[in-house]
């Protein structure tokens, strides 16, 4: 039998223990719907809160904190420590659309839904929609794309599967980002296929095999790597083939990363988590961004053309809120669609081609080899959204006059411990297709270039126009 099921050792005792205690884990993810539930719906209908609102004193600016501030920005960082344990054991979304999904309709899964394309789309989507409505600033704005996004996971798990994660798997908007970042777990639930076929004769225990409920519907006797995996422990020990192990960072990049290398992985990485991620980030920083709406606003004003400039576009649709003296009009909105898919376009091309030219340094061009290079770059673009969204945080904090002496050093020790990992995660990569040292050499060099290209946005946020 496996050894490592007859000698467990703590991390796979651990996964037993998630295994036993899988109703604790559900009554744990049943406090945080009803967290979540009161976080997006009490502050909606609250007034918004005036100048001498403190987040100790006012439940909307204390919401604001707990999603923006910190729940985002350290569920993007458990990701990459403890593989999707938010999925599988707190995320709400999740818990509901399973538990709709018990009483629901039961229909197959459509192919449509099937599209690889999916993971990409969503996150970018919702990305630019929640800046079309400053949805990092308002309550309402809150409910009505987080909230959205809930109800409609509950509908898609009426409508299909029996008891499975069917919206979490295809259409949820950061199952991608959150695949992409669980590659960089230490450890995961590994799969001893020779234990596996050892079951078929002697069962589990030397009993018969017990069914489990595979939510997130992963294909458990070939699963491998964390990318899809929920983390939740039902699925550990069965068949005495699954256990909870420990692993290098790198392996799942490094190993199996042409054999999930794909298209729309390296589009959302390039042109979602690099280009769209950043645009919606950089906006609200850039010098140019107003430069760029202040000549177009005196072009339409110069020709005669005003209706651009009108400000009654309802608030789902573009921010209006007045009594804050915070309102789009059509070109404000405009512009920051305009803007994030402009940086999206200039710094995922920018990045493709790069990589193209490091591909190019190990041989013949192959696009499997693209890809798979492409996700030494998951490091970096983690980081980099780790580090948008935690600029919510400090901005909440030094509006309560903290002192942030510390914020900047943060930021350039995070870039750099990314960037390393990023690079060494590339050489590792370059030893797949090649042992000649130049050639490995010569592409890491591309590789860097891209990177430098990756800190240059991030510059310019949080030093160039900062400075100026």
């Amino acid at each position: 039998m496996s050894a490592v099921m007859t000698r467990p050792g703590r991390l796979a005792a651990a996964g037993q223990w998630m295994q036993r205690h899988g109703g604790l884990i559900r009554g744990i993810q049943w406090v945080v719907v009803a967290v979540y539930a009161f976080l997006i719906l009490v502050p909606a209908v609250m007034p918004l809160p005036d100048d001498t609102a403190h987040l100790w004193n006012n439940l909307t600016l204390a919401a604001q904190f707990v999603f923006w501030g910190i729940w985002w920005p350290f569920v993007l960082l458990s990701m990459v420590m403890l593989g999707r344990v938010w999925c599988g054991v707190l995320c709400p979304e999740g818990a509901l659309a399973e538990f709709a999904s018990k009483y629901g309709r039961g229909w197959a899964i459509p192919r449509w839904m099937r599209w690889g394309g999916w993971p990409f789309v969503a996150f970018g989507i919702t990305t630019i929609y929640g800046q079309m409505v400053s949805v990092y600033q308002y309550p309402k704005a809150v409910l009505l794309v987080l909230g959205g996004s809930t109800f409609a996971a509950m509908i898609i798990g009426l409508l299909y599967g029996r008891e499975k994660r069917v919206w979490c798997k295809y259409l949820c908007p950061v199952n991608g980002v959150f695949s992409l970042l669980a590659r960089l777990a230490p450890f995961h639930y590994k799969v001893d296929e020779d234990a596996w076929r050892h079951s078929y004769k002697n069962g589990e225990h030397g009993h018969r095999v017990i069914p489990i409920n595979c939510a997130p519907l992963v294909p458990l006797r070939n699963m491998k790597g964390a990318s899809d995996c929920h983390m939740c422990g039902r699925c550990s020990g069965h068949r005495d083939a699954i256990a909870l192990t420990w692993r290098a960072p790198s392996s799942e990049v490094v190993q199996l990363g042409d054999k999930q290398a794909n298209p729309w992985d390296t589009a959302l990485i390039l042109y979602g988590l690099l280009g769209i991620a950043i645009g919606a980030f950089h906006w609200t920083a850039s010098r140019w961004f107003v430069d760029l709406k202040m000549f177009f606003a005196t072009w339409l004003v110069d020709h005669d053309i005003t209706w651009p400039l009108d400000t009654n576009a309802p608030w789902f649709l573009f921010t209006h809120y007045p009594e804050q003296n915070d309102v789009f009009s059509w070109l404000d909105g405009t512009m920051v669609i305009g803007y994030i898919l402009a940086t999206a376009l200039v710094y995922g091309t920018a990045l493709l081609v790069l990589l193209m030219g490091a591909t190019r340094m190990l041989g013949r061009f192959n696009t499997v080899r693209l890809h798979h290079l492409t996700q030494g770059l998951i490091p970096i673009a983690g980081a980099g959204v780790f580090l948008g969204l935690s600029a919510t945080t400090l901005s909440l904090l030094r509006a309560e006059h903290l002192s942030l002496w510390w914020a900047s050093d943060m930021r350039i020790a995070i870039l750099a411990i990314a960037n390393l990992w990023s690079a060494w995660l590339a050489w590792l990569v370059t030893r797949r297709y090649s042992e000649r040292f130049i050639q490995r050499g010569l592409a890491t060099l591309w590789f860097a270039a891209a990177l430098a290209v990756v800190d240059s946005a991030w510059w310019l946020m949080f030093w160039g126009w900062a400075s100026k």
